[in-house]
């Protein structure tokens, strides 16, 4: 593969000042990790084809790896990747264009083709005016995470193209064979290819839906690092730090929407937590029991802040959502210097409100611990119970978990000791059970 003909702009180190190829290999990765979903986003623009513009992506990274090695580190190594790219796109649709015209006798001249493709600032310009917002990441972001794609696939695709992830990595976080994962992401790329998804982002009136999807998949991602659901691990923080990533762009992208600035609000109140949420020996240490002082407080601060933004738009006329209303819920608890200083009434509130608008059995159980501990166990209790026979809690953990806790607090000490039992049976977390058991002892 050839380089760029051209790097007027961005001049190489000289030789003197070469890496060792180590090093350098970890530069390549470093900026590949941060740049890729950007080149992705651009050459997809161009070619309508989130496959291919993988595909072409990856040719550039070849490219660098072949050529950097020899001819030392641009001075700018991601305009150096984004451009080798874009002329790898370019004479992928000069070829594409052949191929019809020699099929078609379609008589396009293909320069002019290239002129119409090469993504320069007419271009871009073009593609803000038809969708109001006109950003390459943010066409990605709604393309990966489409509706006619199964939720796994989702997750799968957007931590592969837009969180940087291998196909490895992304089978170790979520504990499945890394031939599964590979599938799911061909399969998606070809669903979408067949499905002929536009590279585009929604219009006004069908943005809500496809916003939803899109915070739906970053809420998963994060869920699964902040509470791993099988393993060892107790947590994947590299999976928080994915999910804080994306939605941080997302709000950058769209800062006008009162839900994405809520789940930003949230990932990063829930993600401060982290260093308490293990002790020294690295066992798990829950939410009433955490040093507080060991919260990382400039997380706090961006969550309340994405939250007073959040506000401000409700003020305006937008109303929350599911994940502003959980954003609130984390900043009460954020908001209280120590854990008997949280204000449960109002959590109880919030949870109110967040039934109105995403009723699930789930709210209703965490509503009940809230009840608890604003209320006293037994109230809390007569909640849980009426959840019991609810068939999509019949095998989640928490449930026998959290009756368990207020059983305890009753003085059933005999109850208590079954529902942890039996919560531990539940869960699939090498961490969670060990810790359930502990509690089932007394």
């Amino acid at each position: 593969m050839n380089a760029p003909d051209s790097f007027t702009p961005f001049d190489r180190v000289k030789p003197s000042a070469l890496p060792d190829r180590d090093a350098l290999h970890r530069s390549i990765d470093s900026v590949w990790r941060i740049e890729a979903a950007r080149i992705i986003a651009c050459v997809a623009r161009m070619t309508r084809d989130v496959g291919r513009a993988e595909e072409l992506a990856q040719d550039a990274l070849v490219a660098a790896l072949e050529h950097w090695p020899q001819d030392g580190l641009p001075a700018n190594p991601a305009a150096w990747l984004m451009t080798t790219a874009k002329r790898r796109a370019i004479d992928h649709l000069r070829q594409q264009a052949l191929h019809q015209r020699e099929h078609e006798a379609l008589g396009h001249d293909l320069e002019a083709l290239g002129a119409q493709y090469a993504p320069d600032v007419v271009d871009t310009l073009m593609h803000a005016e038809q969708d109001d917002i006109g950003d390459d990441l943010l066409r990605l972001i709604f393309t990966a995470c489409h509706p006619v794609l199964p939720t796994e696939a989702r997750v799968a695709l957007t931590l592969r193209l837009l969180g940087g992830l291998t196909t490895a990595e992304i089978a170790r976080a979520f504990l499945v064979p890394e031939p599964t994962v590979a599938q799911r992401i061909v399969r998606a790329k070809r669903s979408l290819t067949a499905a002929q998804v536009p590279f585009e982002v929604p219009g006004a009136a069908e943005r809500t839906p496809r916003l939803a999807s899109v915070l739906e998949v970053i809420y998963l991602i994060f869920n699964e690092g902040y509470a791993a659901t099988a393993g060892d691990d107790w947590m994947r923080p590299a999976l928080c730090g994915e999910a804080q990533r994306l939605v941080r762009v997302l709000a950058s992208l769209a800062p006008d929407e009162p839900e994405v600035q809520g789940l930003v609000a949230l990932l990063e109140i829930q993600a401060s937590r982290l260093p308490a949420r293990t002790d020294a020996q690295g066992q798990p240490v829950l939410l009433m029991d955490q040093d507080r002082a060991r919260w990382d407080h400039l997380l706090v601060r961006r969550g309340l802040a994405a939250l007073d933004k959040a506000e401000q738009l409700a003020r305006a006329g937008k109303p929350w959502g599911p994940y502003a209303l959980q954003g609130a819920i984390a900043a009460c608890h954020a908001r209280a210097r120590q854990a008997q200083d949280t204000d449960w009434p109002h959590i109880v509130a919030l949870y109110d409100a967040l039934l109105q608008v995403a009723p699930s059995p789930v709210v209703a159980l965490n509503r009940a611990v809230a009840v608890g501990m604003a209320e006293g166990p037994a109230a809390a209790l007569a909640l849980v119970d009426a959840l019991a026979g609810d068939p999509l809690l019949r095998h989640y953990h928490w449930l026998p978990s959290v009756r368990g806790d207020l059983l305890a607090k009753l003085d059933r000490g005999a109850e208590a000791r079954a529902e942890f039992e039996r919560a531990a049976s539940l869960t699939r977390n090498a961490q969670e059970k060990a810790l359930l058991l502990a509690r089932a002892c007394g």
